[in-house]
């Protein structure tokens, strides 16, 4: 994703085989080769300064963006993208990059929503995203915690988003550390959004009890007219309209 860059991060994601999800009536298609998709971009501050105007014209449909990272954390180009994007016609929605060995999932949870990640239906801004991938920092893949705690952690964020903002989060992350670091849990994916990582041709195996996706990450070396250098391209598995239908929750 558009979010930290280490080299163990890149290791880490190149290899995996990941996915997304959503309610089964908002996904239309199985892959991005199918008519029914949609393209879209994820940035950060690493991306710099972007032109959302050009982007839009360059077909890209709607964009997850870098909202908060931990406890402490707002990218400082979240604001400037957030609004621009939307002012240019994009799709919008935040994500949060999850540090569950700092702190409980609720508390994260919250900073997200009182820094960008609230949701309103405006047919343009989308239920912000979790972030849940192979810890890049020290404490560990799995960032120290049992499976079960694992669970715990993430249900709390979740639970918390939703009392927040009236909205069941999309969940970013890949098939090999979702079944390693949270036991296979299915919990999640009746209700939650899958966004998929896996830098491929195809999608692979989804997480364990995800049926189909609903975002997938499919480079992180994309090009897009308006952005500078590399941009991770996604698609979203349906059109324009069931992409709005999300966004207002309808």
């Amino acid at each position: 994703m558009a979010r930290t860059r280490s080299s163990l991060r890149r290791a880490l994601a190149a290899g995996l085989t990941v996915l997304a999800t959503a309610a089964a009536a908002l996904v239309a298609t199985a892959g991005p080769a199918a008519a029914a998709t949609t393209p879209g971009v994820d940035v950060s501050r690493y991306q710099g300064s972007i032109n959302w105007t050009s982007v839009r014209n360059a077909g890209i449909q709607f964009a997850f963006i870098k909202a908060t990272e931990g406890t402490s954390y707002k990218d400082p180009n979240f604001n400037a993208n957030y609004v621009n994007s939307y002012n240019a016609g994009v799709i919008r929605g935040a994500y949060h990059f999850a540090r569950p060995n700092i702190s409980a999932g609720s508390t994260q949870a919250n900073y997200l929503a009182s820094n960008g990640g609230a949701w309103s239906a405006d047919s343009r801004t989308l239920p912000a995203a979790l972030d849940i991938e192979g810890n890049p920092y020290a404490g560990g893949y799995c960032y120290g915690l049992s499976t079960t705690g694992m669970r715990n952690w993430v249900q709390d964020f979740l639970n918390t988003y939703r009392s927040r903002t009236g909205r069941y989060a999309v969940i970013y992350t890949t098939t090999s550390w979702w079944n390693q670091c949270t036991g296979s849990w299915t919990g999640p994916w009746a209700n939650h959004p899958l966004w998929l990582a896996r830098w491929s041709s195809t999608p692979g195996a989804l997480p364990a009890g995800a049926s189909v996706w609903s975002f997938w990450q499919y480079t992180s070396t994309g090009a897009v007219s308006g952005i500078s250098g590399n941009v991770d391209r996604n698609y979203w598995n349906g059109d324009r309209s069931r992409l709005i239908a999300l966004a207002n929750n309808t």
